[in-house]
């Protein structure tokens, strides 16, 4: 109950117009009469926050007279709807007898779209002489399972070993799902290829044309011939959307862009590169590699009219609010940091407010609408990024009238002769006064007025037409008795 919550009388809220402000996306919630906010369709958690940690969906709500907006946070509790599964029922790994104890293999991790709790806490492998489990975690991308040779392998005494790895999430009950792993045992190539750094950094500026280079990994192999000769690939857990925006280089191990790389969507990436050579039995080694994305400013900020009133009286005090306006710019930094104005001689300026990049457009000077009654504001919002980047956006604001204008008689006396023995009824003259309002505050009532002074003889001779302001005689005039 929101109104409840804002402290808010029920009774108000339509005269107010309490109602929720979608931005470009309408929001799955709905406000009824009562103020009471209820869920207006189904709401996927994970389509709406995937693998976050904490989903909050954000809404504003505004009141009108006088102009209140409330912000209001709804958490989306994740429930445990999923069971992890991996991309495969089986994978195959070939490993030399030779392999040391030891020697660890990444495997292809679960994949659970729930998140926390109930995404992938943990792996079981099945009880076997040769393995143990290891696991890896890349906390927000999450937990990766490694098989760690424990006593050596022997072709001749087993060809082959079959292991069920289960990956088992947090939820109660807990969900889970398993891979069944077939190790072949080979012989030969004894050196695996080791790599020149035990880790790669790179940093690289987002937009960078395809085919940039962003970094080069070297293993080398102390194995003659094919087993000595290394090529890259990336590693088991580089998923189809990496694949999409990297490339590495088979032959010089460098990794190149393949597609548009945004610092808005991700900032930063880990890649596993794997170097195999080219033995019989090929041996491979795994190094990540850490690609941080700078951010450039290639985004133009957004000026969003929160709520707006069309129309102000001209008798408005100075800092009377028109508008709420709220600007975003998706860069970082500097280049998301937005200075919003009015280049323009107007009676009205632009007031930061206590929200982090709102605004409300309020009136800086007292309004006349005689002299103007309306007005074209450009409001501009620039960013800070060299060059900056800059978006305008036009509002139109129509000055209403008060009744601060007195009607004006266009001649002031008025001078006019009669000539006695005129007609009783008839017309003698009239007058004519404009007023510079506008509507029922324009229109003009014409009275003589009888105060009972020594023109109450002569005024009872006369009367007017109270809408065209035309005098006539009521009686005939006579020179000698006036």
């Amino acid at each position: 109950n929101i109104a409840k919550d804002l402290g808010l009388e029920t009774s108000a809220l339509a005269a107010r117009g309490f109602r929720i402000v979608s931005g470009s996306s309408e929001p799955p919630f709905q406000l009824n009469s009562n103020g009471i906010l209820h869920v207006s369709r189904k709401i996927d958690r994970e389509e709406v926050c995937e693998q976050m940690t904490t989903c909050i969906i954000n809404i504003k709500t505004a009141l009108e007279n006088p102009l209140e907006v409330h912000y209001v946070g709804i958490e989306v509790v994740d429930v445990n709807d999923h069971s992890p599964t991996f991309s495969n029922n089986e994978t195959h790994l070939e490993i030399s007898e030779s392999s040391l104890s030891g020697t660890r293999f990444q495997l292809q991790g679960a994949r659970d779209p729930d998140s926390g709790i109930f995404s992938v806490q943990q792996y079981k492998l099945s009880q076997n002489d040769h393995f143990r489990l290891e696991i890896k975690d890349r906390g927000q991308d999450g937990k990766i399972p490694l098989l760690f040779l424990h006593k050596p392998l022997d072709k001749e005494t087993a060809r082959s070993h079959r292991l069920l790895l289960t990956a088992v999430d947090g939820g109660k009950p807990s969900r889970s799902g398993s891979m069944t792993i077939i190790i072949h045992v080979l012989d030969v190539n004894d050196n695996m290829p080791i790599f020149d750094k035990e880790t790669y950094t790179a940093s690289l500026n987002e937009n960078s044309p395809v085919g940039t280079t962003i970094i080069r990994v070297n293993a080398t192999d102390l194995d003659d011939g094919l087993n000595g000769e290394v090529v890259y690939s990336f590693g088991n857990n580089v998923n189809e959307k990496l694949h999409k925006l990297f490339e590495v280089n088979a032959v010089t191990g460098e990794i190149v862009v393949k597609g548009l790389l945004d610092y808005e969507a991700k900032d930063r990436y880990e890649l596993d590169i794997k170097a195999s050579d080219k033995g019989l039995v090929p041996l491979t080694t795994e190094k990540s590699v850490k690609i941080k994305i700078v951010d450039i400013n290639d985004n133009a900020p957004e000026i969003e009219v929160t709520s707006f009133s069309s129309s102000i009286p001209e008798d408005s005090r100075p800092g009377t609010t028109v508008a709420l306006i709220s600007v975003n710019d998706l860069d970082s930094g500097l280049n998301g940091k937005v200075i919003c104005s009015i280049n323009q001689d107007v009676p009205f300026t632009l007031s930061p407010s206590l929200q982090d990049k709102m605004f409300s457009l309020v009136t800086k000077s007292p309004l006349d609408r005689e002299k103007q009654s309306h007005y074209d504001l450009t409001i501009t919002a620039k960013d800070a990024g060299q060059p900056p980047l800059s978006s305008e956006k036009t509002i139109s604001v129509v000055v209403s009238d008060v009744n601060d204008n007195s009607p004006e008689f266009t001649l002031s006396p008025y001078t006019f002769y009669i000539t006695e023995g005129n007609n009783p009824g008839a017309s003698v003259f009239s007058v004519k006064a404009s007023d510079r309002d506008e509507g029922d505050n324009a229109v003009i009532s014409y009275h003589i007025v009888r105060d009972g002074d020594e023109h109450s003889k002569l005024t009872s001779f006369l009367n007017i037409n109270s809408e065209t302001g035309d005098i006539v005689a009521l009686r005939s005039f006579d020179f000698e008795t006036l």
